[in-house]
């Protein structure tokens, strides 16, 4: 077995079902690019009996590829993996017959592993693809101990509602679903490290705010090049590595990518999000199953988060964007015609990227919230997270905290989140903003119910008379737990 940047689990998890006895049927899933082919190619390459990775829906040239192209790709997968001649199947019940009786040919006893990558861009309009899938499924595969059927698919909301949570012939037929996260941090770290990258974790954190901990991306990166010459070189330089990625991850994932970058456009003019409502209102989108679907591909695929903010209901849902790739490119990359090669190693002091940074800092938390528990000594204690915001008018004077760690033992730690290049330091006027911020909070909560301040920052926090406004400090190495 591989030594695999993460995923130890998920590679003792994918051999413990290579070795079960039993029929396995394993749905493997995640964001675009966050490493589930090569999850699957790493841990179980050797044993794989038959691999096919669907077509594009959409080829370089704009052509969409349909059943006929999909069913053409299947076959000449099946000849090069050693399957006799015969005719290209006209429909995939002929196709999915066609992998039967190849597996039977070469059946020998020992465990067969079929992996069929993109399986959701297999499945055309009107192509029946999932009934076909049925049927292999149903009528000949889960009988046989020895067989193991791996999927994958970008498509996540197409993987939970055609496989996982189907109400068909493939109810409950999954065995084991898998779904893959980006790297943390910590995981990061790991991959620069085993690539003789050498960046400083002051540096790594802000990679994850452009990146967000996709491999794919990290593994552009070129050692011997500092931070800033590695992101001009994927976002600004001429034919950028970076720069067509956007439309392209939109293109792959979802059957209406126009639509969904606009909800996604949206999102990113405002960090807090809006409500669905809000959402409907200002993109024009109707107000139908289908724009309640397409929130929810969102969701699933992680681009988007929803949550309930901090002491309003469940009628205040609001979705914000998370997805670290889109917030950067939609900030600092479309539309500009003309871009500087150089334009992010000369923008490092600017006002505008120290200000963003202190933004994408708080999402890089975000994606921490199990290290920061941790940090504070509370991981086996039942918590919910969320921002708050309150609108100030004519009499009082409006607030907004950056995280709220609600627990179930009576405490809010209430979160500042600081990006620093050096030792944050807390002046009087911060910790008179910080007093009103408790103050408004506490006429929230119940009275058995504490706050406890807590920073969150990169070094550390300087001694002064006002340091004592928060209980605790975690720094930037808590991150990398």
């Amino acid at each position: 077995m591989k030594v695999l940047i993460g995923r130890k689990q998920e590679q003792r998890e994918l051999l413990d079902l290579y070795k079960s006895n039993r029929a396995e049927f394993v749905a493997v899933y995640g964001r675009r690019r966050v490493g589930k082919t090569f999850l699957v190619d790493e841990t179980l390459g050797s044993h794989i009996t038959i691999r096919h990775a669907g077509l594009s829906p959409i080829d370089d040239n704009g052509k969409r590829n349909m059943l006929k192209d999909q069913l053409k790709h299947f076959y000449h997968s099946l000849l090069s993996q050693g399957m006799k001649k015969s005719k290209c199947p006209s429909s995939w019940l002929e196709a999915f017959f066609m992998l039967e009786m190849h597996l039977q040919s070469i059946d020998n006893g020992s465990r067969q592993v079929v992996f069929l990558d993109e399986l959701p861009w297999m499945d055309t309009p009107r192509s029946g693809f999932v009934t076909a899938l049925e049927g292999f499924w149903n009528g000949w595969a889960c009988h046989r101990h020895h067989f193991m059927l791996v999927v994958c698919g970008s498509a996540t909301s197409w993987i939970l509602d055609n496989l996982i949570n189907n109400h068909g012939g493939l109810y409950g037929r999954v065995t084991y679903e898998m779904k893959l996260s980006p790297f943390t941090l910590k995981e990061c770290e790991e991959f620069f490290q085993s690539r003789n990258i050498k960046l400083s974790r002051y540096d790594i954190v802000q990679s994850y705010m452009m990146l967000g901990g996709i491999p794919y991306y990290l593994s552009y990166f070129q050692k011997g090049l500092s931070l800033a010459q590695n992101i001009d070189r994927l976002f600004f330089a001429n034919n950028a590595k970076l720069r067509e990625e956007y439309d392209r991850l939109f293109s792959a994932v979802f059957t209406n990518p126009e639509d969904m970058k606009r909800i996604v456009e949206l999102l990113s003019t405002k960090h807090a999000g809006f409500t669905r409502q809000e959402i409907l209102q200002k993109t024009g989108i109707d107000d139908s199953g289908t724009a309640t679907k397409m929130l929810k591909a969102l969701e699933v695929s992680d681009f988007i988060l929803k949550y309930v903010p901090f002491g309003t209901g469940k009628r205040n849902e609001t979705y914000k964007l998370t997805d670290p790739f889109c917030l950067f490119h939609l900030h600092w990359v479309v539309g500009q015609d003309k871009m500087n090669p150089d334009f992010w190693m000369i923008s490092q002091q600017s006002q505008s990227v120290t200000s963003w940074r202190g933004v994408a800092f708080e999402e890089v938390c975000l994606a921490h919230i199990q290290q920061i528990k941790a940090a504070l000594g509370i991981s086996g204690v039942s918590s919910t997270q969320s921002a708050w915001a309150l609108r100030g008018d004519d009499e009082k004077e409006g607030t907004q905290i950056d995280l709220l760690i609600s627990r179930k033992d009576n405490v809010v730690n209430m979160c500042e989140m600081k990006f620093c290049g050096d030792d944050f330091k807390v002046t009087k006027a911060y910790e008179r903003k910080l007093a009103h911020r408790q103050i408004v909070l506490s006429e929230m909560i119940n009275r058995r119910t504490v706050i406890h301040p807590v920073l969150i920052t990169t070094y550390g926090l300087t001694y002064n008379e006002y340091s004592g406004s928060f209980l605790h400090t975690i720094i930037m190495d808590n991150l990398f737990s």
